[in-house]
């Protein structure tokens, strides 16, 4: 039986795209009670189908830190 520390790591060695179509994956199979008032499960799902519909709205690793540093 694979463990779910096995799992989790053979998910992060995904590429970044496959990581977010497993987790969008994973967030729908959860029951419809999450999706009502879900602290943010939603957006994420709504951002999940926007970056497989267009990869170019997504940032890398790289500029995501980069945007951090300029925050005030």
């Amino acid at each position: 039986m694979v463990t779910l520390t096995e799992i989790e790591s053979l998910a992060l060695k995904l590429p970044q795209s496959d990581r977010a179509k497993l987790a969008a994956d994973l967030l729908d199979s959860l029951p419809g009670v999450l999706d009502d008032e879900d602290e943010g499960i939603a957006e994420a799902l709504r951002r999940s189908e926007e970056m497989d519909r267009d990869p170019a709205v997504c940032l890398s690793h790289d500029e995501f830190l980069k945007a951090l540093k300029r925050k005030p």
